[in-house]
């Protein structure tokens, strides 16, 4: 047996919970304490000289440990808790074939076109003045921050970034929304569909970006989905990075050509575009339910079930 006495989902919840804010404070302290000596300035001024283009590289490292810190570890401590075997709960499951991970690549492109056109649409939720005005300072600070790790003047600066901005978030993001939130969801909801969407509410919500909202929303569902069918992390994980490094790809090309690199972070696609990814979304992930079931079938995996239907 890999699980241990059962702990109630809601008490689940709470630990996981209690955990992230926990590690979230720690590393905040930590962070600032780093910062303030790499940087040679006071506790309080640590931010402001984060966002100064000429600190690009301490920015997105500092922030790669905060992510670590307040992702990465929780999840593992809890997973800990729960399994006798953390990784293997978390869904860190080495079986996979060659059609799996063509499928999920076409996903990732049929992913990004739906969240540009949720983009689009999320420009158009009705807000009071004072909510717009709130949600657009929300959006320039969490934009500056993005625009200066993404600041990149060599070919170094483009491989670090894509380490930090585009793999290591895809992995501590994904182990902990993933691996963790969205097996305590379906369990406490005993519904999967209600598990994933209340982890993908809860992802976008922790970006800060009101603009994205609908946009991250989508990008958690097909995330989430993934894992549920596939009942593999590194496919999650996989998308998660794609999608993540043709961003900071694009925004090395537009940064080389001497382009101002601000409309890669507003860009938005035609609602209709959006209708057709959606199309192509749900061909592409009936042959990736096909193919994960087939291939469970013939690997013959213990103690695992064949996908349920949702």
């Amino acid at each position: 047996m890999n699980q241990r006495q059962q702990i109630s989902y809601p008490l689940q919840f709470l630990m996981l919970l209690g955990l992230v804010g926990l590690f979230m404070i720690f590393g905040s302290i930590l962070i600032a304490a780093l910062g303030s000596n790499l940087l040679g300035v006071s506790l309080f001024q640590v931010p402001d000289a984060l966002n100064r283009p000429q600190n690009a590289n301490i920015s997105r490292l500092l922030n790669t440990l905060a992510t670590l810190i307040a992702f990465l570890i929780p999840a593992f401590v809890f997973a800990k808790v729960i399994s006798k075997q953390p990784f293997s709960w978390l869904g860190f499951n080495k079986k996979m074939n060659s059609k799996q991970l063509l499928i999920v690549v076409l996903i990732t492109f049929a992913g990004m076109i739906l969240s540009g056109s949720l983009g689009m649409l999320n420009q158009d939720i009705p807000l009071s003045e004072g909510l717009l005005k709130q949600a657009q300072q929300l959006e320039n600070t969490y934009k500056n921050a993005m625009m200066n790790m993404a600041h990149m003047t060599n070919l170094t600066d483009y491989l670090f970034a894509m380490l930090v901005m585009a793999l290591a978030p895809a992995i501590f993001e994904e182990v902990l929304f993933r691996g963790a939130f969205q097996q305590v969801f379906i369990g406490w909801t005993k519904h999967a569909w209600a598990g994933i969407i209340i982890t993908s509410i809860l992802f976008s919500a922790i970006h800060f970006s009101f603009f994205g909202f609908l946009p991250r929303i989508a990008l958690g569902l097909i995330l989430g989905l993934i894992f549920f069918y596939t009942n593999n992390l590194w496919l999650s994980i996989l998308l998660h990075f794609l999608n993540n490094g043709f961003v900071v790809t694009q925004l090395y090309i537009l940064t080389a050509q001497g382009k101002s690199i601000d409309k890669v972070m507003d860009e938005t696609m035609p609602i209709w575009w959006g209708c057709i990814a959606l199309i192509l979304l749900v061909v592409l992930f009936r042959l990736l339910i096909t193919e994960s079931t087939q291939f469970k079938k013939s690997v013959a995996v213990p103690n695992e079930e064949i996908i349920p239907e949702i």
